[in-house]
């Protein structure tokens, strides 16, 4: 049983940042009208719900051990109410997947926003490519700040100072507006 909370606490924190970061996404696609982004949120979107199966599966598990079904509920139900913040960020993401266009007042205030979301690859040329992220200076350089990053069909959640960059990553990150040039000319090794 004991194996069966831990791999559901790992599952949970899992469910949560996920959630949180197609949050983000999705309003990113929707800013920009990226589809690609767009695209991103849908499959996070299936990797929600199939967390959020494996969670209600192993609280009816435990719930069969201990006999504590208010305990399954419980976790149950936060499973769920995670999920729902995940469907909508799809339902975000799906407006620029179907193409509609948003109401301008929306795209306006948006737009206002000081705080803009961007993925950029890192490429063979960057110098950022196995420097981890405290080696890299991005947050103090470019003011973007890497909220994850995308490597092959894993994905890092939150990275820290420790992280390492890697050729071919793909960094999700945060900032201002001003500082997505600077980070981009990073990611694409035409500045050091």
């Amino acid at each position: 049983m004991t194996e069966n909370l831990e791999g559901m606490e790992e599952q949970f924190l899992e469910l949560k940042d996920t959630s949180e970061l197609m949050v983000d996404l999705a309003y990113s696609a929707l800013l920009y009208d990226n589809e690609e982004i767009a695209k991103e949120v849908q499959l996070l979107e299936e990797l929600v719900d199939k967390l959020n199966y494996k969670i209600q599966r192993t609280a009816f598990m435990i719930s069969l051990d201990d006999k504590n079904v208010d305990k399954a509920l419980a976790i149950i139900r936060l499973a769920t109410s995670i999920e729902a913040i995940a469907d909508a960020a799809m339902e975000i993401a799906d407006v620029v997947l179907r193409d509609i266009e948003p109401h301008p007042i929306f795209k306006m205030s948006v737009m206002d926003s000081d705080v803009i979301i961007t993925k950029t690859p890192v490429s063979k040329s960057s110098f950022l490519a196995n420097k981890t992220l405290g080696q890299s200076r991005l947050m103090t350089d470019t003011g973007m700040w890497v909220i994850a990053i995308k490597r092959g069909k894993t994905w890092i959640y939150g990275p820290d100072e420790n992280t390492k960059i890697k050729n071919g990553d793909v960094l999700f990150a945060r900032g201002p507006r001003e500082g997505e040039k600077e980070f981009l000319k990073l990611t694409k090794g035409r500045k050091k």
